[in-house]
């Protein structure tokens, strides 16, 4: 009798900032989408692989649910659109330490629309009281349109083992969709370009990020093994180019040491990585620089 073999695709949606990518990284095992503490972290649908005895979960991240401001925006807002349409459930994540906002029920909403089957995970319960999440979780779960509800810890893994049995529960029979040592379905330059844009993310000021930008221009693997990185920084405004460079260049060195640890990190070699900085006014508004910079 031929063993049962399960995949298929879960988009994984929620309001910014609630910790899907951390959990999307959590259940792979691996980097495959960055995380800060920032809005729109997250701008491309991004796939997470996880392999297991007789199944293939394949995870769509999405970018934040939120009303867009400009074309990247809007591009966010199909990206989110498109990933719950061609999936077999869908994984709404909110936030159990702040709480059930607007922004979440708006979230809930949505995914419910779709018609596919949701499951909501309660994430951050490392940070909230525990009657605070049991409560929480009680009152999500007297919702009719709601599959079931998983209190979890992307950060620690807590809850993580029952919410991955009934995800792969729910994928329906079929062959494996990506290679058993592929876990996303992102190119290596793209996850180069995400490193910098992460650290950026991470280093500077809060005005900075939303208009910040990645382009590689090169990226080659030498005879000698070690990869080689030429990439380009846009931001939106020339204070902001200042801001990104830093005193005597010192925040360009900051965010390229730290990016290309995370390179070396994946690609398991020596990295040479080169950054530039330049100013291209309103890229998030321009759909040529969309189209350059991977957003189409």
């Amino acid at each position: 009798m031929a063993v049962l073999f399960r995949s298929g695709f879960v988009a994984v949606v929620g309001r910014p900032n609630v910790g899907k990518s951390s959990l999307v990284n959590t259940f792979v095992g691996g980097k495959v989408a960055i995380v800060s503490d920032k809005p729109q972290t997250t701008r491309n649908r991004i796939m997470g692989v996880v392999n297991g005895e007789g199944y293939q979960l394949v995870l769509v991240d999405t970018p934040g649910m939120q009303s867009p401001r400009n074309r990247l925006g809007a591009f966010m807002e199909s990206a989110v659109s498109h990933a719950m349409t061609d999936v077999d459930a869908i994984l709404c994540v909110v936030d159990g330490h702040s709480g059930l906002g607007e922004r979440d029920e708006a979230a809930i909403e949505r995914a419910v629309s779709s018609r596919k089957r949701v499951i909501l995970a309660v994430n951050k319960t490392d940070k909230a009281q525990p009657e605070e999440i049991a409560a929480l979780c009680e009152t999500l779960r007297q919702r009719p349109s709601i599959h079931a509800v998983y209190p979890v810890s992307a950060l620690t893994g807590d809850g993580l083992a029952p919410l991955l049995t009934v995800l792969i529960e729910m994928l329906p029979e079929g062959p494996a969709y990506f290679p058993e040592d592929m876990i996303s379905d992102k190119t290596e330059d793209f996850l180069c370009a995400e490193a910098i844009r992460e650290k950026a993310l991470l280093l500077l000021r809060e005005e900075v990020p939303h208009g910040l930008g990645v382009e590689l221009e090169k990226f080659m693997e030498r005879p000698d093994g070690l990869v080689e990185v030429h990439a380009v920084i846009y931001c939106e405004r020339e204070s902001h180019k200042r801001i990104i460079i830093g005193k005597g260049g010192r925040m360009l060195k900051r965010i390229g040491s730290m990016a290309r640890e995370d390179m070396e990190h994946f690609f398991d070699t020596k990295v040479f990585l080169s950054l530039y900085v330049k100013v291209r006014e309103e890229w998030r508004n321009s759909p040529r620089a969309l189209r350059d910079l991977g957003y189409d």
